[in-house]
């Protein structure tokens, strides 16, 4: 994990996105525990208020939850909350912002699929 103090994201939104990414990519497992926010802190230079409060972004997500004494822990069913999430905001940010561009450019969907296409046979060169 790597915090950027210079970024524009508030670094408890950095924490939940790398401790989300290290769920999706398998570094922790479904069922295990994270990190505490005391090791966070201490590892990164931070207030354990500020580990906390990215934490329960993904309490709220359903990715994390509290075993009460014991720490956070991954949630079973993690990985596929973070799948659709991405899933949705792949969409948000490149699907619906692709076809509102090739509406304006008066662009067919056959069109569109053409140039995924050439983009996919693009990338395998």
């Amino acid at each position: 994990m790597k915090i950027d103090t210079a970024s524009e994201i508030p670094i408890f939104i950095q924490i939940a996105e790398q401790l989300e990414d290290s769920i999706f990519t398998g570094i922790f497992q479904e069922e295990t525990k994270i990190p505490s926010t005391n090791e966070i802190s201490m590892i990164f230079n931070i207030n354990p208020h500020t580990v906390l409060k990215g934490m329960n972004v993904l309490v709220d997500e359903d990715i994390l939850y509290k075993k009460r004494g014991l720490g956070m822990f991954v949630k079973e069913g993690a990985v596929e909350n973070i799948r659709v999430k991405r899933k949705n905001k792949f969409y948000d940010q490149y699907i619906a912002t692709l076809i509102n561009e090739a509406n304006k450019l008066k662009m067919s969907k056959e069109q569109i699929i053409q140039l995924i296409e050439r983009g996919y046979s693009n990338e395998s060169h």
